[in-house]
């Protein structure tokens, strides 16, 4: 059974473009809205137990307010997700500076010209939306001339696939993540601290006091790092561990066990809401993921009417590792005429 898509009217983009909404459904009372906006998912639809249908992820009823989004509710980050060290990097032999936005350092590449705010091309198609954006060589400091596309498709068994592609005439970064703030009981339930997660990761990547990775790659065990038997958001997030300490909470890239640069999915995280009996599983194909428990989203208004603030939602950011770019011994996101970017993430909903 083919998913139906409809579309809709969902604002204007600043320079008077129309913005548009996309509603993917399934047979089994779940619905998907993707915009062209930042590529962003607006609404997830999921049954709980019960059968009750609930959007379970943060966001705003109009395009408007996404050109705002201090949290990234939603979007699709790019060319370079998270953080780059002193904001700058070395390519071929040249030095790059991208822009200073986080203490001396680069985040999600730029905070008001990004992927995240731009107006990707949409094309309907048979398996879902397939967003694409060219990006022109030297824009916000990145080498290259790039092409980036993302497909969201939403399956029969309740998983959201997200496949992305990106090419580049020139080697450069290229990593790509989507930013969605997940509350399995609802968007407008309150804080997460009480949803169990298990994380399919025994290390992750310990950063500085400004969230850059040290380089090492250390164990959790014996840590309140440790997600790798389930145990909820809130149980350890105020202990007394300098890592908490420096990050307000959890906001880490935890390194997925088992990866090797071949395309395989792995089952990487399970989140389940006690509340409403939601469960999500999250797959795939990259070696890290950012597990932000939302320890910073300011207090603003959502959708529906609802107020947002602190731990109100939790990320999973499948990713390459931060500053992997100036760290050779992480996987590598340099990617070029002779390596194009390719990556798949799932969430499925049961």
């Amino acid at each position: 059974m083919a998913v139906k898509v409809t579309k809709s009217k969902f604002g204007k983009y600043p320079d008077g473009r129309e913005v548009t909404l996309y509603t993917m459904e399934n047979d089994n009372g779940m619905a998907v809205a993707v915009t062209d906006l930042g590529a962003a998912i607006v609404k997830v639809i999921v049954p709980d137990k019960e059968g009750n249908r609930a959007d379970v992820v943060l966001g705003f009823d109009r395009a408007e307010s996404y050109m705002g989004n201090p949290s990234f509710f939603g979007v699709v980050i790019g060319p370079s997700a998270n953080r780059i060290g002193n904001a700058a990097f070395c390519i071929d032999g040249i030095t790059y500076h991208v822009d200073v936005n986080d203490n001396a350092n680069n985040l999600h590449s730029h905070m008001d010209n990004g992927y995240h705010k731009q107006l990707w091309k949409a094309e309907v198609g048979a398996e879902g939306i397939t967003f694409s954006l060219e990006d022109t060589d030297g824009n916000l400091g990145f080498p290259g001339n790039k092409r980036v596309s993302v497909e969201y498709s939403l399956g029969e068994d309740n998983s959201l696939r997200l496949h992305y592609h990106g090419a580049s005439d020139r080697n450069t970064i290229l990593n790509l993540t989507n930013h969605t703030y997940f509350n399995l009981d609802g968007h407008d339930s309150g804080r997460i601290e009480e949803h169990e997660l298990w994380l399919n990761a025994s290390c992750y990547t310990p950063g500085d006091a400004g969230s850059i990775p040290t380089g090492r790659v250390d164990e959790v065990s014996g840590t309140p790092m440790d997600f790798t038997k389930p145990k909820k958001v809130g149980l350890c997030i105020g202990d007394d561990f300098e890592q908490l300490r420096f990050a307000g909470g959890y906001d880490h890239n935890w390194v997925i066990d088992g990866w090797k640069d071949d395309g395989e999915l792995r089952h990487f995280a399970t989140v389940t809401a006690p509340k409403s009996g939601r469960i999500m599983k999250a797959y795939t194909t990259l070696p890290g993921v950012q597990f932000y428990a939302g320890n910073f989203i300011a207090e603003q208004p959502g959708k529906d009417g609802m107020t947002y603030g602190p731990r109100m939602g939790l990320c999973l950011e499948t990713q390459y590792f931060p500053d992997s770019v100036n760290k050779p011994e992480f996987p590598s996101c340099i990617f070029g005429e002779s390596r194009e970017y390719d990556s798949v993430t799932i969430y499925r909903f049961e």
